[in-house]
């Protein structure tokens, strides 16, 4: 006799946008939001660094499907950075590396410097980051005090704003692709000002379709949670939103029987290639298609509809 498998959580599907704290980890945020959802399944969607803030997307259940094209979206962060001082790991938790001393520089000067970063641009990566070197995080190797030799990035800074500038700290909003490391930004203008920099805070404010109006911060879910699950499974948006950059298409009940059933299906009016949100005649997402070289839809990343 087949032992049942015991279902772990809920089957519950959609997005939260959470406020992260300071001091909480992406991953601690992530399962913070999974046990008060009591969901069987969930993913974040680009972690943020433990001391930084803001918008952190959480996936549960069929939205985690859609989580990836969350992490290739542009991000907009706001920092707060401290010139003439550098540390080990870029901000404000890791060990002074030199204090020098700052030359005059008048807010004129910094903002013609910001003005080399707009546009793609090349930037290597910080030891402490969680890409991989021979299989280990390089923030393994960077505690261990191992410096490994790192391939720069083609990244682009879309807009770079000066908030607020005074002597020795300034506060930029940053718009960028995915993979920019605003600490490592900061170091950048500071080697361009002689003086080096680091980050003080960091806060992310938008992420894709996401942005600082929908979040909200882990204690104010909890007091939604007390309310019961009726109550949190309404705070969800809806899966399809990650994917807003996307054509839609509408098929009819057979064309979507049919592409539910991994087949590629002709339909009229498509574009000659690219991926599209795909909607049933009840216009119930999905899940995401691509043209394929005959000009058919194929399946991409269907939804298990509940």
């Amino acid at each position: 006799m087949t032992r049942q498998r015991k279902k772990r959580g809920r089957d519950v599907s959609g997005i939260i946008v959470l406020d992260k704290p300071a001091g909480m980890s992406s991953n601690g945020v992530l399962q913070h939001v999974k046990r008060i959802y009591n969901a069987n399944k969930a993913g974040h969607t680009g972690n943020l660094d433990v001391p930084a803030t803001g918008l952190l997307p959480i996936c549960l259940g069929e939205a985690t499907k859609v989580s990836a094209y969350l992490l290739d979206s542009n991000k907009t962060y706001h920092a707060r950075c401290k010139l003439g001082v550098t540390t080990s790991t870029g901000d404000a938790a890791g060990e002074i590396l030199t204090n020098s001393p700052i030359a005059k520089i008048s807010e004129s000067d910094l903002k013609q410097v910001l003005k080399k970063f707009l546009g793609e641009i090349e930037q290597v990566p910080p030891m402490h980051s969680a890409l991989k070197h021979n299989g280990k995080r390089l923030y393994e190797l960077a505690y261990k005090g191992i410096d490994v030799e790192r391939k720069a990035r083609s990244i682009t800074i879309h807009s770079i704003k000066l908030l607020d500038f005074n002597t020795d700290e300034f506060e930029i909003a940053v718009s960028c692709t995915k993979g920019t490391y605003i600490r490592t930004l900061a170091e950048d203008i500071g080697q361009q000002l002689d003086c080096g920099a680091h980050i003080l805070t960091l806060r992310r404010l938008a992420a894709g379709p996401f942005n600082e109006s929908q979040m909200m911060t882990p204690a104010q879910l909890q007091e939604v949670a007390e309310q019961g699950f009726e109550q949190l499974d309404n705070l969800l948006l809806p899966m399809d939103i990650a994917l807003v950059d996307f054509p839609e298409v509408r098929l009819s009940e057979d064309l979507a029987h049919y592409l539910c059933q991994g087949q590629a299906v002709s339909v009229s009016g498509l574009p000659k290639s690219g991926r599209l949100r795909i909607y049933n005649n009840s216009d119930q997402f999905i899940g995401l298609g691509e043209v394929s070289d005959d000009g058919r839809l194929s399946p991409k990343r269907l939804i298990n509809m509940i």
